[in-house]
């Protein structure tokens, strides 16, 4: 029996809300659903009700709450038990550039909290020029940014890919249909910050299409980003994925018809030598996987 799916059912049934499900265990309420479905699939029973005044167990589900309760509690002292001998003290320094901290940070972070509960997490957010410049003098031990690194101490691994796309305010005077991209590059373009790899990439791909001078305002913040764009400043060019609530709540809207950006990757770099910084990688891409089969290859693809 999967410990996700009881771990999941166990805190709808104490928020009473797939929402708030959703944000304590940083994934979303369509996961939510198919974790609580696959359980009740495996059970052969209906554990949950939903109506207009939200979510309530049944009888049979209160009963499943107090075993998977003990189940879930027996799996944390095994845990502890085993890892009370060998626990692991010290500092990492891990540094994530801005998109990381609008996906799945905070679960990374949790997961790494949980595993190594006396290891002390330093964590520097900042752009990947900046990050890939302080692990390369040594000021950081993992970063998760945009390029591979070829250092001799340094390790880089690619990851994944975020796909991109042109994102505008609701019934905005941009959202509207756009013949090409030469069209969309008269209107106003935010991306991010001057010089990283998606403002370059951006750049090129609007002179391409025809535009000699893309009017490219590059913001070095995903959540001022957002904002712009809620107030219709311009249209964005992000992943969905760091927008995907405002773009749930119909806020904000995905433009169609015209050839994306290219996708913005996601690479893991990191000092050789350095005690722990191989086992936070690999939590790293375990954390990552959960995220990908959570938000689906729509939002972030693994290589």
């Amino acid at each position: 029996m999967n410990l996700r799916f009881l771990e999941t059912f166990v805190w709808v049934a104490r928020l009473k809300s797939f929402r708030l499900t959703a944000e304590k265990l940083f994934t979303t309420q369509a996961s939510v659903s198919s974790r609580i479905a696959a359980l009740e699939a495996d059970l052969g029973v209906k554990l949950l009700l939903r109506d207009s005044r939200g979510v309530s167990l049944t009888p049979e589900g209160s009963k499943v709450l107090e075993y998977a309760e003990r189940m879930l509690d027996t799996a944390k002292a095994m845990k502890q038990s085993l890892g009370g001998e060998r626990a692991v003290v010290g500092r990492i320094r891990l540094g994530v550039m801005d998109t990381v901290i609008h996906t799945w940070m905070s679960a990374l972070v949790a997961e790494l909290s949980e595993r190594y509960p006396q290891v002390e997490i330093e964590l520097v957010a900042d752009t990947s020029l900046n990050l890939r410049d302080q692990l390369q003098k040594g000021f950081l031990d993992v970063i998760l940014q945009t390029d591979l690194l070829r250092q001799e101490s340094i390790r880089s691994l690619d990851l994944a890919r975020y796909p991109m796309g042109w994102i505008v305010a609701t019934g905005s005077p941009h959202h509207r249909d756009y013949a090409s991209l030469a069209e969309l590059a008269r209107e106003r373009i935010i991306t991010f910050s001057r010089n990283s790899r998606p403002h370059q990439e951006v750049f090129s791909l609007l002179q391409s299409a025809g535009s000699e001078t893309p009017r490219l305002n590059c913001v070095n913040s995903v959540s001022a980003i957002t904002r712009l764009l809620r107030d219709g400043f311009g249209i964005g060019a992000l992943p969905p994925a760091l927008v995907a609530a405002e773009l749930a709540r119909g806020e904000l809207v995905l433009l169609t018809g015209l050839q994306p950006p290219p996708s913005l990757e996601l690479v893991v770099s990191w000092q050789t030598g350095v005690e722990l910084v191989d086992e936070v990688v690999g939590v790293c891409r375990q954390v990552l996987g959960r995220y990908a089969q959570d938000v689906g290859r729509q939002r972030i693809v693994l290589v």
